[in-house]
């Protein structure tokens, strides 16, 4: 049997099923290993499995075996792997994209939910139990009916459009380029960033990271926003400039804001700690069991077509 490293655990129903189709060596720690650790644990293997917080950077690149033929990331994003040094030595690497779409859209909706409707502070109140009910308690801004801009409508941002639409959301959205009419579904397209972003009362982020959209939220952009605006980001956290982020919610541009993602994960900005009208979660945009699962059979396939099969992933990235 082809020889696979797991870097962190899988959930059991994919552990049992990568059992059955290659002798596996396994992180049974769920820590992160270190570099020497992956060199050392992955000697005479023929694949690995790794995930999104494993940096699979150019130097340990360099230094894995040459037996290494494939790395299957456990992720839609491959961000955390560079390809450059990948394709030098000739390793393909794959990624999980399409199965992860819905549970990413729910939780960008929870986010622009969470923001909007102030639920961090009601929690505080609740806890305290020094609440008192009054009109104007803990106001928040409605969904329903407002305008949502989308930056980014690949499958994720597609399906935000579509359970937005059940809150009556006028739908726009700013792309590399125009969708056909089919899945535009009545959405309104523009051309330009900041034409997406004056129309945007609620903005979802949901494009892809990687150096041509690291800070494409900056001071420069977040003016475009209508003054108020709910801002929510489940893609990636370099797409905020944190410090201009930051600038424009404390002079109200921006009311609130939802983070699922942060610069530099799990590290976060510690001013954002300071304020209260934020909705931070730790990075649960797959966070589903139904996903996980999904995530895990399309990795270990991408592994069986290539290693036992020799036939080309489609997940293929590089």
């Amino acid at each position: 049997m082809k020889k696979v490293l797991i870097t962190r655990k899988l959930i059991e129903e994919n552990f049992i099923d990568i059992q059955s189709k290659f002798h596996v060596i396994h992180n049974q720690s769920d820590k992160n290993l270190s570099d020497n650790d992956i060199i050392k644990m992955s000697i005479g293997c023929d694949g690995i499995l790794t995930f999104p917080n494993n940096n699979f950077h150019a130097d340990l690149l360099s230094k894995l075996s040459d037996s290494i033929k494939i790395i299957a990331n456990y992720a839609v994003g491959f961000g955390n792997i560079d390809i450059d040094t990948a394709n030098k030595k000739k390793i393909l690497v794959t990624n999980t994209p399409e199965v992860l779409t819905e549970a990413t859209a729910e939780v960008s909706i929870l986010l622009l939910l969470g923001a909007s409707r102030r639920a961090y502070e009601g929690r505080i109140f609740a806890e305290n139990k020094n609440w008192e009910w009054s009109s104007d308690f803990l106001i928040g801004k409605q969904m329903t009916n407002k305008k949502l801009g989308i930056l980014g409508m690949g499958r994720i941002g597609r399906a935000v459009a579509d359970i937005a639409r059940g809150f009556g959301m006028e739908i726009h959205y700013h792309n590399r380029s125009r969708l056909p009419e089919n899945l535009e579904k009545g959405a309104i397209f523009h051309e330009q960033l900041k034409d997406l972003l004056s129309q945007s009362e609620f903005l979802s982020i949901n494009c892809p990271g990687g150096k041509d959209n690291t800070n494409l939220l900056n001071k420069e952009t977040l003016k475009y926003l209508p003054d108020g605006a709910v801002v929510a980001n489940a893609a990636r956290g370099e797409i905020i400039n944190d410090k201009d982020m930051l600038d424009a919610i404390r002079v109200g541009k921006v009311f609130a804001l939802g983070l699922d993602v942060y610069n530099g994960e799990p590290q976060i900005n510690e001013e954002y700690l300071k304020l209260k009208n934020l909705f931070l979660l730790p990075h649960l945009g797959s966070a589903t069991k139904k996903t996980r699962i999904a995530m895990g059979e399309r990795a270990i396939n991408n592994l069986d077509q290539f290693l036992n099969k020799s036939v080309r992933p489609k997940d293929q990235v590089n």
